[in-house]
């Protein structure tokens, strides 16, 4: 009898045991992924687009700023990716331009020194935010550009367009489809993309682009789009 107790605790003991390895397993298969972000240390960058004399387009009613809207949403976008475990590096944080004077190829020297921020830090990918603008006012949406040679920053375009898509069916606007671009921002080392967020050049947009709580929801939508992209990956991985 003593050997029939003894015998049944030692199967109820291992029981226990394989069922908490197995819970284990599955609490790490469904770790956010912010978690193996934070743990593999990963970064961004943030481009703001233009600055200082390049002020970019203008809001067709509002009349602000694209450099204005870039780095507000820029600002919120940091914050996100820092909360989701990201080290975020940005190629600017202020108003102005990243050259040393305004005289003639500043924009040449501003661009490069975006590049040389982006190439020095390294990063899993680099986000460039714009806003659009079309000389019809018809236009709406965000949408997001991708170098074409390169299959991550495909698939980053894809999945942050996805987001823009469903946040701007929100406002009753048309899916649009991300695109392949021959940038200055997209000729980088590390995957980037451009993401225009909206038409600066259509009333409506306009006005969202100068609502906080839509440029924080524009925000929202890149890390979600960012960090499906890295988990697709790491499934691509693990099934190959």
């Amino acid at each position: 009898m003593k050997k029939l107790k003894r015998t049944f605790f030692v199967v109820i003991t291992l029981l226990v045991g394989y069922c908490l390895a197995f819970a284990f397993c599955l609490r790490a298969l469904n770790a956010p992924v912010a978690v193996s972000v934070q743990a593999a240390k990963l970064s961004v960058v943030i481009d703001a687009g233009h600055g200082g004399v390049d002020g970019g387009v203008v809001g067709v009613s509002t009349k602000r700023k694209e450099s204005d809207v870039n780095l507000a949403i820029a600002f919120m976008l940091k914050e996100k990716l820092a909360d989701a475990g990201f080290l975020v590096v940005m190629t600017r944080t202020t108003e102005g331009g990243l050259y040393d004077t305004t005289a003639p190829g500043f924009k040449r020297r501003d661009m490069q020194k975006r590049k040389e921020i982006c190439e020095s830090a390294n990063p899993l990918c680099v986000l460039s935010v714009h806003q659009n603008f079309y000389p019809s006012t018809a236009s709406r949406g965000g949408q997001v550009f991708y170098r074409k040679d390169d299959e991550w920053s495909t698939r980053l375009a894809g999945n942050i367009q996805a987001e823009l898509n469903t946040l701007y069916k929100g406002e009753g606007v048309k899916a649009r489809k991300e695109m392949a671009g021959d940038y200055y921002m997209l000729r980088l080392t590390p995957p980037s993309v451009i993401v225009e967020c909206g038409f600066l050049s259509n009333p409506k947009d306009d006005a969202l682009l100068n609502s906080s709580a839509f440029c924080e929801k524009i925000a929202d939508s890149i890390v979600v789009g960012l960090l499906a992209t890295i988990k697709n990956t790491v499934n691509t991985v693990n099934v190959g």
